[in-house]
């Protein structure tokens, strides 16, 4: 008999500067284009005698959060994992190397009004 167990993703993503580390049970790209989409996040139980700060800030800013949308080119890389860790923030190794996705410079449309 075999045991069905649901997969543990680690999605890795930055956000603000900052390096998130985040565990959840559901990844998929959904309707929104560019975008994938987080369910059923994993944090670790707070009944622990002992507190891991940064977890809990994790937790408080995702509270009541069913299904966040990550911007794909802030995505680092998402793996799967055999169980949770802790999920946290750091920050960004590299500092001010690391730059966002290039925007373009001209609007769509080529920046030319109506003549």
């Amino acid at each position: 008999m075999s045991k069905i167990t649901k997969s543990i993703y680690r999605v890795l993503f930055i956000n603000q500067g900052k390096l998130y580390e985040l565990y959840a049970r559901s990844i998929y790209q959904g309707e929104l284009y560019g975008f994938i989409e987080v369910e059923e996040l994993i944090f670790g139980e707070r009944s622990s005698v002992l507190v891991n700060p940064a977890e809990e800030r994790l937790q408080n800013e995702f509270s009541g959060v069913q299904r966040t949308f990550i911007p794909l080119h802030y995505v680092v890389r998402i793996d799967e994992v055999e169980r949770e860790g802790v999920s946290k923030i750091r920050p960004v190794e590299g500092g001010d190397n690391v730059m966002s996705f290039p925007q373009p410079l001209v609007p769509p449309g080529g920046g030319r009004g109506k003549d």
